[in-house]
């Protein structure tokens, strides 16, 4: 059996930054990591939004990633 453990969780929000030539916009991404494992996800989306309210630049997406591990545990007989 394979069983899955959750290590860690960071948020990034992409920021605007520039425009290509083609005049669409461009976004950098800023990864914040840290979050706790078991935080809620609105808590999660709620501090995204509050830092985009005080940035200067225009916000993309919110992206919250994970880093999960994976193993093979010993089958059961």
């Amino acid at each position: 059996m394979i069983i899955d453990n959750l290590k860690s969780l960071s948020l990034t929000i992409e920021i605007e930054n520039g425009v290509n030539s083609k005049g669409e916009k461009i976004f950098k991404k800023r990864t914040f990591s840290g979050i706790r494992l078991d935080a809620p996800y609105e808590n999660i989306y709620n501090v995204a939004d509050a830092i985009s309210e005080i940035l200067e630049t225009e916000t993309g997406e919110f992206l919250l990633n994970k880093t999960i591990s994976i193993e093979k545990t010993l089958d059961e007989e």
